[in-house]
């Protein structure tokens, strides 16, 4: 593994390490994220630069037609979202061995967020049509 931030899970065997597109994290609201994280789930851009240890059991769960999950295959610690075409990685700012580096700055989803629980501070927002339009692959399967 070269240069960058390192990251690992709960147990430390699954271990990465990433370039973060920048300092700014996201907060994903879907309800797949919720229940991916058992919260809210906080991420930072990697896409292009994450990179799993050769020996990380990290197995990968395809949670839609574009998207997978990463998480640890022992401790269960969830560590990703993936495109499963390889453009896009978000990785969780919870591995990382300072995650208040990436301070929130954006919430997706919003209209998706349970009324139960608000963050702090101001974040620019984007509703789930919003997101799908921006990010999903288009029918014939280009972004």
């Amino acid at each position: 593994m070269g240069a960058g931030l390192t990251g690992r899970c709960l147990c430390g065997a699954s271990r990465f390490i990433a370039e973060p597109v920048s300092d700014e994290a996201g907060v994903c609201h879907c309800s797949m994220c919720r229940k991916f994280s058992g919260g809210v789930f906080i991420v930072v851009d990697c896409s292009g630069s994450l990179v799993f240890a050769d020996d990380a059991p990290v197995t990968r769960f395809q949670s839609s037609e574009w998207g997978e999950r990463a998480f640890c295959a022992r401790c269960g610690s969830s560590l990703a979202w993936l495109s499963r075409d390889g453009r896009m990685a978000f990785a969780s700012v919870q591995a990382f061995d300072d995650p208040g580096r990436f301070p929130v700055k954006h919430e997706m989803f919003i209209d998706c967020k349970p009324g139960s629980y608000g963050l702090a501070g101001e974040t620019t927002t984007m509703t789930e049509a919003e997101f799908m339009a921006q990010y999903a692959p288009n029918p014939e399967g280009s972004a």
